[in-house]
């Protein structure tokens, strides 16, 4: 491996307008570090690219050695696959263009953007992409995996929202993929994550939005059975304007926080209004009756607060472990279980999220995408927060056992974009019915599956062709 990175190098620098670090080199450090602090790496190289033709020569140089290669956008992939051991990081931290058409309500993103980037572009015209709720994430490993966030319901996933990618594939190609073009390819990027080439540009619609209501409060741990019981059959009937996700936690220690209920298990109820203020208060008062009265907030708040009120909960550099998957409903003694799990919480910053889908994301058909469930709308991601590396195994086993209990309730599925790395075995089950196709078009584009640092979908038949692959 050390040979082929010196060989790598020794390809790349005569003709790279980027940056090339190595180990020991100043700027190294800070470029290998990524979000989550379970997969820190050390790469051979991490070419941070100015450009396509960047992209293009990294690729075709790691290609030509058989060095491991990994693509980096925000670094904040749950199962690390941002970075390597050894190998190569394509690295696009430096592509960070967002060109916004007003008049059209369509944007051009480069493949290097995070999510703070978008929107802050946006918002200059009153205008956004639905997106994920950390504004650090980066947007093109969110939108390859689906891309769930505060809009789903309103305006469906972030790769409903895409009409068209640029990419550069494993021949080093750089390749359009759109309803006309490549419609295949097309397809299976809105949710295939990246298993197809290094996307470089994403053309996406535009909603007009730039404020919500936001209503917030903490029901105790006496109450959270009633509160999901009311949430799984409130949801189903409620409006695409109304968001309510529900986190299982341990209260925070501060001021906000009822003295009562400070490190206590609680469900923090979370809900956004995207419509009429006036028209959603009765929604939300509902919601909100359900929650200590202490703990009551409800008011309007701009979508750059909304984007980037999170982002303090989940640093760089903390320790992540998850396991995620969908309920067709949350039944009884599913919801026996979350209680007790709520009660066992081994990290003051671990959470059980649930969130509904529904609405605008159940409205694209089930093949019209490579996304994986569309028909489940109660999705749970187990999602562990903790700082120590003692602590590691502890969690882990937590989060697992959790899961065992919960699976047998669970619809077959998982959102790839909350999986951790060790959940290679269930990569089928995020496809279902569309795995055939996948297949096929992975196939395809990457036959020798140089793109493998992802939730991966091994290539089929080794150069045939794509037509014959999805007959």
């Amino acid at each position: 491996m050390v040979e082929a990175s010196e060989e790598v190098y020794s390809s790349l620098r005569p003709r790279f307008k980027g940056e090339l670090l190595r180990p020991g080199q100043p700027g190294y450090e800070d470029a290998r570090a990524i979000w989550n602090g379970m997969a820190a790496r050390t790469p051979g190289i991490i070419a941070r690219c100015a450009d396509v033709s960047d992209v293009q020569n990294a690729v075709r140089a790691a290609s030509g050695t058989g060095i491991l290669a990994a693509v980096r956008c925000g670094g904040h992939s749950l199962a690390g696959f941002s970075t390597c051991d050894g190998g190569l990081v394509i690295d696009l931290s430096r592509m960070r263009q967002v060109t916004v058409d007003p008049g059209a309500r369509r944007a051009r993103i480069a493949g290097g953007c995070l999510l703070g980037s978008i929107d802050s572009a946006t918002q200059e015209v009153g205008l956004v992409f639905p997106s994920g709720v950390v504004s650090h994430t980066g947007a093109s490993g969110l939108i390859l995996g689906g891309g769930t966030g505060w809009l789903t319901r309103r305006f469906g996933l972030s790769c409903d929202n895409v009409e068209g990618f640029t990419l550069v594939t494993a021949d080093s190609s750089v390749v359009r993929a759109n309803s006309r073009e490549n419609p295949d390819l097309f397809w299976a990027l809105r949710g295939g994550g990246g298993n197809f080439g290094v996307v470089t540009e994403f053309e996406v619609q535009l909603h007009p939005l730039t404020s919500v209501v936001l209503a917030e409060g903490l029901s105790p741990e006496s109450g959270i059975r009633e509160l999901l019981e009311c949430w799984r059959d409130f949801m189903a009937e409620a409006p695409i304007d109304l968001k309510w996700n529900i986190d299982l936690r341990l209260a925070p220690q501060t001021k906000k926080v009822p003295g009562e209920l400070r490190g206590r298990p609680v469900a923090s109820s979370s809900l956004i209004w995207t419509g009429d203020p006036e028209t959603g208060r009765p929604y939300l008062e509902r919601a909100l009756t359900l929650c200590n009265p202490d703990s009551v907030s409800s008011k309007i708040v701009s979508f750059m607060n909304l984007q980037t009120m999170a982002d303090s909960d989940f640093p760089h550099g903390r320790r992540y472990y998850t396991k995620s998957g969908y309920f067709a409903y949350l039944d009884d003694s599913s919801i026996d279980l979350l209680v007790e799990a709520v009660a066992t919480i081994p990290s003051s910053e671990t959470q059980i999220e649930l969130a509904y889908l529904g609405g605008a994301a159940a409205r694209i058909g089930a093949d019209e995408t490579a996304f994986g469930d569309r028909s489940s709308p109660f999705i749970m991601n187990l999602l562990a927060n903790w700082s120590e590396p003692s602590a590691d195994a502890g969690n882990v086993a937590w989060i697992r056992g959790v899961f065992n209990k919960l699976r047998p309730a669970m619809k077959s599925g998982v959102y790839v974009n909350f999986m951790s790395g060790d959940e290679q075995d269930r990569v089928p089950e995020a496809y279902h019915e569309r795995w055939d196709r996948i297949v096929a078009v992975k196939s395809h584009y990457d036959p020798n599956n140089f793109f493998r640092l992802n939730q991966n979908v091994p290539p089929r038949k080794l150069g045939a062709p794509l037509s014959r692959l999805l007959q």
